[in-house]
Protein backbone atom coordinates (compact mmCIF):
# COMPACT_ATOMS: atom_id res chain seq x y z
CA UNK A 1 0.00 0.00 0.00
CA UNK A 2 1.30 3.20 -1.03
CA UNK A 3 2.28 6.06 1.49
CA UNK A 4 -0.62 9.06 2.27
CA UNK A 5 0.09 12.04 0.44
CA UNK A 6 -2.13 15.42 -0.24
CA UNK A 7 -1.66 15.27 -3.73
CA UNK A 8 -2.84 11.61 -4.24
CA UNK A 9 -5.64 12.34 -1.92
CA UNK A 10 -6.85 15.41 -3.78
CA UNK A 11 -8.57 13.90 -6.36
CA UNK A 12 -10.20 11.49 -3.95
CA UNK A 13 -11.43 14.58 -1.52
CA UNK A 14 -12.37 16.60 -5.03
CA UNK A 15 -14.99 13.97 -5.36
CA UNK A 16 -16.28 13.89 -1.93
CA UNK A 17 -16.89 17.41 -1.24
CA UNK A 18 -17.16 18.68 -4.91
CA UNK A 19 -14.71 21.31 -4.41
CA UNK A 20 -11.80 22.24 -6.34
CA UNK A 21 -8.59 22.20 -3.86
CA UNK A 22 -6.34 24.87 -4.70
CA UNK A 23 -5.81 26.62 -1.65
CA UNK A 24 -2.11 27.52 -1.24
CA UNK A 25 -0.83 29.35 1.81
CA UNK A 26 -0.70 32.64 1.92
CA UNK A 27 2.69 34.37 1.70
CA UNK A 28 2.51 37.95 1.67
CA UNK A 29 0.82 40.41 4.36
CA UNK A 30 -1.39 42.10 1.45
CA UNK A 31 -5.02 41.34 1.05
CA UNK A 32 -5.95 38.68 -1.39
CA UNK A 33 -8.31 39.47 -4.02
CA UNK A 34 -11.16 38.02 -2.66
CA UNK A 35 -10.73 39.84 0.68
CA UNK A 36 -10.60 42.75 -1.58
CA UNK A 37 -13.65 42.67 -3.22
CA UNK A 38 -15.50 41.27 -0.18
CA UNK A 39 -14.59 44.69 1.54
CA UNK A 40 -15.39 46.88 -1.73
CA UNK A 41 -18.79 45.14 -1.64
CA UNK A 42 -19.10 45.90 2.37
CA UNK A 43 -17.87 49.48 2.18
CA UNK A 44 -20.53 50.12 -0.38
CA UNK A 45 -23.31 48.80 1.34
CA UNK A 46 -22.17 50.04 4.76
CA UNK A 47 -20.73 53.50 3.89
CA UNK A 48 -20.74 55.09 7.97
CA UNK A 49 -18.87 52.04 8.96
CA UNK A 50 -15.94 52.81 10.58
CA UNK A 51 -14.05 49.44 10.88
CA UNK A 52 -14.10 46.78 8.31
CA UNK A 53 -11.66 44.29 8.24
CA UNK A 54 -11.76 41.04 6.30
CA UNK A 55 -9.97 37.92 6.37
CA UNK A 56 -9.69 34.90 4.19
CA UNK A 57 -9.19 31.93 7.35
CA UNK A 58 -9.34 29.16 4.33
CA UNK A 59 -5.26 29.81 3.70
CA UNK A 60 -5.66 32.15 0.83
CA UNK A 61 -8.33 30.16 -1.53
CA UNK A 62 -11.66 32.16 -0.76
CA UNK A 63 -13.77 29.37 0.64
CA UNK A 64 -14.24 31.04 4.15
CA UNK A 65 -14.00 34.49 5.55
CA UNK A 66 -13.63 36.38 8.67
CA UNK A 67 -15.51 39.65 8.77
CA UNK A 68 -15.43 42.65 11.43
CA UNK A 69 -17.41 45.20 10.54
CA UNK A 70 -18.32 48.30 12.96
CA UNK A 71 -21.46 50.70 12.17
CA UNK A 72 -23.70 52.88 13.89
CA UNK A 73 -25.98 51.02 11.15
CA UNK A 74 -26.28 48.23 13.39
CA UNK A 75 -27.65 50.88 16.19
CA UNK A 76 -30.53 49.23 18.02
CA UNK A 77 -30.53 46.04 15.73
CA UNK A 78 -30.30 42.54 17.42
CA UNK A 79 -26.91 40.64 16.77
CA UNK A 80 -28.90 38.40 14.34
CA UNK A 81 -30.21 41.32 11.86
CA UNK A 82 -27.02 42.97 12.13
CA UNK A 83 -25.54 39.76 10.62
CA UNK A 84 -28.48 39.10 8.43
CA UNK A 85 -27.36 42.95 7.13
CA UNK A 86 -24.37 41.30 6.22
CA UNK A 87 -25.12 38.28 4.53
CA UNK A 88 -27.69 40.09 2.84
CA UNK A 89 -24.60 42.56 1.03
CA UNK A 90 -22.88 39.56 0.75
CA UNK A 91 -25.59 37.38 -1.25
CA UNK A 92 -23.88 36.87 -4.38
CA UNK A 93 -20.60 35.99 -2.99
CA UNK A 94 -21.62 33.77 -0.35
CA UNK A 95 -22.80 31.10 -2.83
CA UNK A 96 -19.04 30.42 -3.63
CA UNK A 97 -18.10 30.10 -0.01
CA UNK A 98 -18.24 27.22 2.20
CA UNK A 99 -18.36 29.63 5.31
CA UNK A 100 -18.03 33.16 6.95
CA UNK A 101 -17.47 34.34 10.34
CA UNK A 102 -18.94 37.53 10.97
CA UNK A 103 -18.57 39.72 14.11
CA UNK A 104 -20.74 42.92 14.21
CA UNK A 105 -20.24 45.84 16.79
CA UNK A 106 -21.41 50.02 16.88
CA UNK A 107 -19.07 52.52 17.25
CA UNK A 108 -18.70 53.52 21.34
CA UNK A 109 -19.11 57.16 20.53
Amino acid sequence: MAAWSPAAAAPLLRRIRGLPLRCTRRMFASQTEGELKVTQILKESFPRATTIKVTDISGGCGAMYEIQIESDEFKEKRTVQQHQMVNQALKEEIKGMHGLRIFTSVPKH
